[in-house]
């Protein structure tokens, strides 16, 4: 029996369908109630499922600013902070070792005025799950962190990069002595790393032999590069050679040097020369050249880590971080 009928069967005469209070009784939902009562009810069933799901750990992220005190090629002193992004995984557990990427330089002012801030954040979420704090520096002269070139090399014609590498690792040390005050990092257990310019500059790290630092890895470091107008010859490479033979006959930390053979920027054959000098004068380390990777493996380091990431633990693992292990990673 319809419920129209069941009415006035009781009510008889004094049932009224058009009666407001009736039809308010039996008015049907409006469309926006049932799709609010459907999204409660989906999130009630999502919130049941993440109460049962295992937790996942979180990259826990701190930026801050340290003062640091550089002397450009000309001899001028610049003082000024940095903005440094610190990061570590919730999981892991205090006091930690420390890993510190170095950014790359872009050819054009106006590029590294917008550079923004340098976060390195796969890397660094990476090296965070296994138990690294993970220090990412944005330099003078670059984005947030603005100020002068105090990194200029020259024009193509006569470069000088000594200074500029010299520059960037001072920006360096100073932040590692910074940060090493923390309580709850290793002071003796670090890592340093660096892409394109900031490869370099890991190597120019390395050959001041600082305190604690155990490795350093250089992924396609190097300068004068311009995959537009010189592609696979970067400006000044016999100075370049001379710089990383320098560093070769000063620096005595392992470290690993990570090119492809399709670099655009320092192209296959300079870098191996660089390697070559930097060991005929005592430099300890390892030259990997990959296969290359897509149409310019400059930028294999955020590209495609999933190629040299085995290749730099085994690395780490032999060079005072046998403890080092990959946990799963899971959504973040």
């Amino acid at each position: 029996m319809a419920m129209a009928d069941f009415l006035r069967a009781r009510w008889g005469s004094k049932w009224n369908s058009h009666h407001p209070r009736v039809r308010l009784a039996f008015k049907r939902p409006r469309p926006e109630f049932t799709a609010a009562r459907r999204a409660l009810a989906f999130l009630a069933a999502w919130l049941l499922a993440l109460a049962g799901a295992p937790a996942h750990a979180r990259l826990i992220e701190q930026i801050i600013k340290v003062p640091v005190k550089v002397t450009d090629a000309y001899g001028k002193v610049i003082e000024q902070d940095l903005v440094v992004t610190v990061y570590h995984d919730s999981d892991a557990a205090p006091p930690y070792p420390m890993a510190l990427i170095n950014h790359g330089r872009a050819a054009k002012a106006e590029e590294r005025a917008a550079f923004g801030r340098s976060t390195s954040i796969t890397n660094a979420r990476w090296l965070a799950a296994m138990g690294f704090l993970v220090v990412v520096p944005t330099r003078i002269g670059y984005g947030v962190s603005g100020g002068e070139d105090v990194e200029y090399t020259g024009d193509c014609t006569r470069k000088n990069y000594p200074p500029g590498y010299e520059a960037a690792a001072a920006q360096t040390l100073q932040v590692l002595d910074v940060i090493r005050q923390r309580p709850d990092v290793l002071p003796n257990r670090t890592l340093i790393l660096g892409q394109s310019f900031g490869g370099a500059t890991a190597i120019a790290v390395a050959a001041r032999n600082p305190p604690g630092v155990l490795a350093a890895i250089n992924f396609a470091g190097g300068g004068g590069g311009n995959p537009v107008t010189s592609p696979q010859e970067p400006c000044g490479t016999s100075q370049l050679r001379r710089m990383f033979a320098d560093y070769g006959r000063r620096a005595r930390i392992p470290t690993l040097w990570i090119y492809t053979e399709n670099d655009q920027w320092m192209g296959p054959r300079y870098p191996r020369e660089w390697f070559g000098a930097f060991k005929a004068e005592g430099g300890v380390g390892e030259f990997v050249q990959f296969p290359p990777h897509g149409k310019d493996g400059h930028g294999l380091f955020t590209q495609a880590p999933e190629v040299w990431r085995p290749t730099a633990l085994s690395f780490l693992q032999a060079n005072g971080f046998a403890d080092l292990t990959v946990k799963a990673q899971g959504p973040r």
